[in-house]
């Protein structure tokens, strides 16, 4: 019976998400877990960090300890059949340090590295002094880096205020001097308030993804969300720049759902499920 329900099943591809924890489900692991789910992954996870956090803000971050941060990824790669990994907080350069020979050593076809290093309410989720471990470790070993304006800006030692086209494309050259194979530089904090356009920075060229900014209170976990849906498009197999499209319209879409909601006192979750 059980045998006969499996006939013609598509397996889904298994997806590592690594990342820190949010109390209140809007970004993180959570908001990883769903987006995975979601856009067609089984996802799998190591908890890097346990914030006490909400809608309104981070109030505290407990970290794991890089030797268990390691005994979760044995006992995931030694199980699963990872396709693509996603890494979000890693809160300090040990932890960076585990994950990056972790990930040297199993291999997995897809690396993508959404630099998390503070909240939007300015709580710092990255130690300054890993700044230099995350560039220098683990976007070398990734296929794709997924900065918003302002991390990029912090990556690159820019100043983090006025982001105009002008000020994007100084952004864009500095990012290419980055040790990546790719960067997708997210655009959610432009000035441009009717559009909102991604640039996929590649060695040689770019390409822009822009979609009609949606008019929302509800955002918490943008970041977490495109960069997990990325890592689940291209664990399915998918081209860099299709992923990316299909990323970028899936985050559409799950704003749009929650645009009305009304989950917390601050700035809320996306909608990750709605008909597709």
């Amino acid at each position: 019976m059980n045998e006969d329900r499996r006939v013609g099943k598509q397996q889904p591809p298994v997806i590592l998400t690594i990342a820190g924890s949010d109390s209140g489900a809007g970004a993180g692991i959570q908001a990883d877990l769903k987006a995975i789910s979601a856009t067609g992954g089984y996802a799998c996870t190591v908890l890097t960090a346990v914030t006490a956090q909400n809608t309104c803000g981070v109030f505290d971050v407990f970290s794991m300890s890089s030797a268990h941060v390691a005994k979760q990824l044995d006992a995931v790669f030694t199980d699963f059949s990872v396709k693509a990994v996603k890494t979000g907080m890693l809160v300090n350069a040990e932890i960076i340090k585990t994950v990056a020979a972790k990930l040297s050593d199993y291999k997995p076809q897809w690396l993508v590295v959404d630099p998390v290093l503070a909240s939007t309410s300015g709580k710092t989720l990255l130690e300054k002094e890993a700044i230099n471990a995350l560039k220098d470790i683990l976007f070398p070993i990734a296929n794709v880096v997924t900065p918003n304006l302002i991390e990029a800006s912090l990556l690159v030692g820019e100043k983090e205020d006025g982001y105009t086209d002008d000020k994007i494309s100084e952004l864009i050259i500095r990012l290419r001097d980055l040790n990546t194979k790719a960067v997708l530089l997210k655009g959610g904090h432009s000035s441009n308030q009717e559009k909102c356009t991604d640039v996929l920075v590649l060695p040689d060229k770019l390409k822009n993804f822009s979609a009609a900014r949606v008019v929302t209170p509800n955002s918490h976990g943008t970041g977490c969300t495109l960069s997990a849906a990325l890592a689940c498009y291209l664990g399915q197999g998918l081209a860099l720049d299709i992923a990316v499209e299909k990323s970028k319209c899936y985050l559409t879409e799950a704003l749009k759902n929650s645009a009305s909601w009304q989950l917390g006192n601050g700035c809320g979750p996306l909608g990750h499920f709605f008909d597709r």
